[in-house]
């Protein structure tokens, strides 16, 4: 019924429902996202409270580590899923907090942010290096004097956290990556943490400019010296619905955009979109090599 009235008139939005953002979760069965990686990040960030609904992903077209399906597999997909055959992969998303020089929580709701991807403490404008201490389960670890500090789930493991060096995670592991970005120290490297840790960033006394925060690449805070951010792993990660869930004997590797196959998603991907281990000599060379 619902299909043949979209179908019929694709521009009526007399049949469709608008939730609140924090007010939905309970509401919705299935999340379907069209687009690139972000619009995966920001369908998370609509969930802060409770748990996310399984979130089926389509490209248009972008290449993207969160996008399992192209959108001309959109049939075989919503098949698979409405016929339960689905398999589904939870990302591990972060909780973050934020504390005033007292201890208090800085925000007006008290709810902890949830995060799919990165928290990263970075010196934004200022042209000063952040004094940044970090404690990892209430222990102090080291002062990092750097550009700032980026805690990635596996899932960020191959975003932010990648370009400043950290190490790459699976998805299915749940661990807490921190990584420095520029850091004055040379023996200053990424470490990987279990998922039961708890991470404090606080920017340290010394520190000669407020640091920002963002998280999944939006703004969100600015920390004055003395303020911090506690990062741990979210009681509710975020279900995504995997490309192994359907077969097509006939989709060819090489097309654009991601397709089904049996091969495991993230294997398939280090390979295809970042070139896991791939040579550095150019197709020009090869082929003119091959002259």
């Amino acid at each position: 019924m619902y299909g043949a009235l979209v179908r019929a008139h694709p521009n009526d939005l007399s049949a469709s429902q608008t939730f609140i953002t924090g007010e939905c979760a309970e509401k919705i069965d299935l999340v379907i996202t069209l687009g690139g990686d972000g619009t995966i990040l920001h369908a998370s960030s609509l969930f802060k409270v409770g748990a996310v609904p399984p979130v089926l992903s389509f490209s248009m077209g972008t290449l993207g580590f969160l996008l399992p399906f192209h959108v001309d597999d959109f049939s075989k997909a919503l098949e698979s899923v409405f016929q339960g055959k689905a398999t589904v992969l939870y990302r591990m998303r972060l909780s973050c907090a934020f504390f005033d020089k007292d201890g208090n929580s800085i925000g007006s709701k008290g709810e902890d942010w949830q995060v799919m991807n990165e928290v990263a403490l970075h010196r934004g404008s200022s042209p000063h290096l952040n004094t940044i201490d970090a404690y990892v389960d209430g222990q102090h670890l080291t002062e990092a004097v750097s550009d700032g500090l980026i805690v990635s789930t596996p899932t960020g493991s191959t975003a932010y956290s990648l370009s400043a060096g950290g190490p790459i995670v699976h998805p299915s592991l749940s661990a807490l990556v921190l990584t420095p970005i520029c850091p004055r120290s040379l023996s200053f490297r990424p470490l990987v943490f279990p998922a039961s840790s708890s991470i404090t960033l606080r920017i340290g006394d010394r520190s000669r400019a407020p640091a920002g925060i963002s998280m999944d690449g939006q703004a969100s805070h600015v920390l004055n010296p003395g303020e911090s951010a506690t990062v741990r792993a979210s009681l509710h990660p975020i279900p995504c619905i995997n490309r192994s869930s359907i077969s097509d004997p006939a989709f060819d590797a090489q097309e654009e955009g991601a397709g089904p196959g049996k091969e495991d998603d993230w294997v398939r991907d280090i390979n295809n979109l970042l070139q896991y281990n791939a040579t550095f000599r150019s197709k020009a060379l090869l082929r003119h090599s091959r002259t």
